[in-house]
């Protein structure tokens, strides 16, 4: 055997274990490999070992986990014209690599896009307070718009979160103040509700005081809390007089027997 035959082995080897290399492919159980032949879709291959024709084929690698990506700040302004900064964060996966590779050029800057554009057409058709304290619904709702629109590009979109909404200091205040008037008006409200309360209360007890005896007894109440103040001279008619005087007589007469 010449050097010449060992050379055109060492080459032929070469060239072998070249053609195995670029045939043979492996992608993780979380990936898939979009073979092209000639520019034409074979389909999607993977998890695990699969080959390729070298030169012929050519395969693109996807990944199918979860992606979250933020949305660049976006300026929004509200229904009732006031101005915010919005961030937000947007969670997708790929559930078919083949519409992702063939219905889109770059799916994740297409989600990317069209994420800040829903944000801002949806955030833009609410109230200030309803921004402020709708913020799950909200975005569930920008969720279920961009899902419509991802699905032909087989992106699952499978949440949205609203991280924060920045407003201005004026507005801070404003919304400050506001709040205080609300309060107050509450603290009005209760006030007014007790004295209506209190009011038909003490309707209720002038009916009951509208007998003789039930008058006559509240009197009697009432003269025995005032001379608790032994600084005080209580006036009376007479009848009353002889009435607390004969109450006494008998208080007196039941100490004396015990």
């Amino acid at each position: 055997m010449t050097v010449l035959d060992l050379l055109g082995y060492f080459i032929l080897l070469i060239i072998v274990l070249w053609i195995l290399s670029a045939s043979v492919k492996v992608v993780r159980e979380y990936e898939r490999g979009v073979v092209f032949r000639l520019g034409r879709f074979i389909g999607a291959k993977g998890p695990g070992l699969f080959f390729i024709v070298p030169v012929a084929d050519r395969f693109i690698k996807i990944d199918l986990r979860i992606v979250a990506f933020d949305i660049p700040k976006q300026r929004v302004v509200t229904k009732d014209n006031v101005s915010v900064d919005v961030d937000a964060a947007v969670y997708y996966r790929v559930f078919d690599p083949s519409k992702a590779v063939l219905q889109v050029e770059n799916y994740l800057q297409a989600t990317n896009l069209l994420a800040q554009t829903t944000l801002r057409d949806v955030l833009g058709q609410v109230e200030l307070d309803d921004l402020l304290t709708k913020r799950e619904e909200l975005s569930k709702k920008i969720g279920e718009i961009l899902d419509t629109y991802t699905d032909p590009w087989g992106v699952k979109v499978t949440a949205v979160a609203i991280k924060d909404v920045s407003i201005d200091e004026t507005m801070l205040r404003a919304i400050a103040k506001q709040a205080e008037a609300e309060r107050e008006r509450r603290a009005r409200i209760i006030v007014a509700e007790g004295e209506y309360l209190a009011a038909e209360k003490i309707a209720a007890a002038a009916e009951r005081y509208t007998t003789p005896g039930a008058l006559r007894l509240r009197e009697l109440q009432t003269l025995t809390e005032i001379a608790r103040e032994k600084n005080m001279v209580v006036v009376t008619s007479t009848t009353v007089a002889e009435d607390i005087g004969k109450i006494a007589s008998m208080v007196k007469a039941l100490q004396e027997r015990k």
